[in-house]
């Protein structure tokens, strides 16, 4: 359980800040202020995520630290592994973050968008309850749960100490759930612009 609130807090962090960061500048009227200015629509999009890049990272030294220290968890894996493979994961949140920020036109609404994208996330990616354990339908839907690849890769670094070539099928998956979705959140920014 210890080793899947990485995964966690690192959705709800990530995800719901950055779902907040281009509402809050379209409430402000700052948006427009942007765009007018020499900078590139990609560039602005950089410029909201590397700050939370940087707060995912730390949230995941954070976590672990306290489980090694507090809970006594044993770490059997590599930690550079694991903040590489994290990295997949943030991608992928930030991804999602900026769409639903694109799509909405308050801070309420991105709020409570990225809370009805989180809990499904949670209940179906084997974080509560074991994947073998749920109905076959399910079972199937949660292929296209990000979190169910990143509590694969978490778990099996931390308790396993599993290796990269033995997480590749899960990091693949992960790097094609961050590109497909960070694209199309960019496309639809600049649409939504």
């Amino acid at each position: 359980m210890v080793p899947g609130v990485i995964g966690l807090i690192l959705m709800v962090v990530t995800l719901i800040i950055t779902s907040l960061a281009i509402v809050r500048e379209k409430e402000n009227g700052n948006i427009e202020q942007m765009i007018v200015t020499p900078v590139k629509q990609r560039e602005i999009i950089m410029g909201k995520i590397i700050p939370y890049i940087i707060i995912g990272l730390i949230d995941i030294i954070i976590i672990t630290l306290v489980s090694l220290l507090i809970f006594n968890i044993s770490f059997k894996g590599s930690f550079l592994l694991l903040i590489i493979l994290s990295l997949f994961m943030i991608f992928t949140n930030l991804g999602i973050g900026i769409f639903i920020s694109t799509i909405s036109e308050t801070q309420q609404q991105a709020m409570l968008t990225a809370i009805f994208f989180i809990l499904p996330n949670i209940l179906l990616s084997g974080f509560i309850f074991p994947i073998k354990n749920m109905p076959v339908i399910l079972q199937y839907f949660t292929y296209l749960i990000p979190m169910r690849y990143y509590m694969v890769i978490i778990r099996g670094i931390f308790l396993k100490g599993n290796t990269f070539y033995e997480l590749l099928p899960q990091t693949f998956a992960l790097f094609l759930f961050g590109m497909v979705i960070f694209t199309f959140a960019t496309w639809k920014f600049k649409k939504t612009l």
